[in-house]
């Protein structure tokens, strides 16, 4: 059994990037542990007002957890860092917060945003995650980094303002897309009608487009940020 932790920025992140794999994940036998960071909605409005965003943002705490239910998720954390402005905090803060969950998961994997993505939350948690999973002698270990890509987002990202989002490693979902579907649907403030790319069809149609690419009917692509191989008795000694 391994650990494995899903660092997003907002609620319907997780699935969007790499619902289809945590599926895979769990009915391997992994553990997985979600973590969305910020809070979603306030941004929406000229300046963030949580109280009255109050029953939108319970709300979609709500979706949250069924849509993790939905995937059999282990654990789900929420944090509440402000929607589309955690460019405004120190890093550092950001960082200490993910550095905390990191030792106390003790992740085998990580997954996380693409740094080259038009949201600003997803970059800095990109950022973030970079620098609490650094492989420090004497702290955990996080054997393995990927980024996933977001739609509505990353594909918005001109190609000459941050790097591209050409991922090299693909997981087949062709058995888990109908769950990563389902899921998606507990989102009902997030989701979009086609041809929005944030809408069921339009997550269905980048699933086949990646699988396409590597000969197969459903796929989610990563970037490899890092694999470490260890060598598992050296490791038990």
């Amino acid at each position: 059994m391994r650990n494995v932790l899903v660092i997003a920025a907002h609620p319907d992140d997780e699935i969007l990037g790499c619902g289809g794999t945590i599926v895979n994940h769990i009915r391997q036998g992994d553990k997985v542990h979600s973590v969305i960071l910020a809070e979603g909605i306030t941004s929406r409005d000229p300046k963030r007002d949580r109280e009255e965003r109050y029953d939108q943002l319970s709300q979609l705490a709500k979706d949250a957890e069924r849509a993790n239910q939905i995937l059999g998720v282990h654990e789900l954390i929420l944090d509440q860092f402000p929607d589309n402005r955690m460019d405004q905090l120190d890093r550092l803060d950001i960082i200490k917060v993910i550095e905390q969950i990191v030792a106390q998961v003790k992740p085998d994997i990580v997954y996380t945003h693409h740094i080259g993505d038009v949201n600003i939350d997803h970059r800095r948690i990109h950022e973030a995650v970079i620098t609490a999973c650094r492989p420090i002698p004497g702290q955990h270990l996080v054997k393995q980094l990927l980024f996933f890509e977001t739609v509505s987002s990353t594909e918005w990202m001109p190609p000459q303002s941050a790097p591209s989002f050409n991922p090299n490693w693909y997981v087949d979902i062709s058995h888990s897309i109908e769950t990563k579907l389902k899921a998606l649907q507990s989102y009902t403030s997030e989701m979009r009608d086609w041809p929005h790319p944030r809408s069921i069809e339009g997550v269905r149609v980048l699933s086949e487009w990646r699988g396409s690419s590597i000969g197969i009917h459903h796929a989610e692509a990563f970037i490899l940020g890092r694999n470490i191989l260890i060598n598992e008795n050296e490791e038990n000694q």
